[in-house]
């Protein structure tokens, strides 16, 4: 399952958003988006686990707070269900 953190400490590094997770389950995958022209992180990431233990993260973190700021944590919404996000705009310059 594929997990949207959002709300995290701009300091968050992929190894940190790893290590919360790393309680509850395995992580295939950790990673905090970076803003590809300032380098800095935009406040939000993904993980991957295993369907169980990526629902005992969720319903364990949602709301809970790490580094001063309270995460948002749930499961990650598809792409393709018509949602278009800032990536996928389409500049004219």
């Amino acid at each position: 399952m594929n997990i949207y953190v959002g709300n995290l400490p701009f300091a968050t590094t992929d190894e940190d958003l790893k290590q919360i997770f790393a309680e509850y389950g395995e992580v295939q995958k950790a990673r905090v988006i970076i803003d590809r022209e300032s380098g800095r992180s935009r406040g939000f990431g993904f993980v991957e686990m295993s369907d169980n233990a990526a629902r005992k993260a969720i319903s364990t973190l949602n709301e809970t707070e790490y580094d001063g700021k309270q995460l948002t944590v749930n499961e990650a919404r598809d792409k393709s269900n018509g949602a278009v996000g800032y990536g996928n705009r389409r500049r004219s310059w």
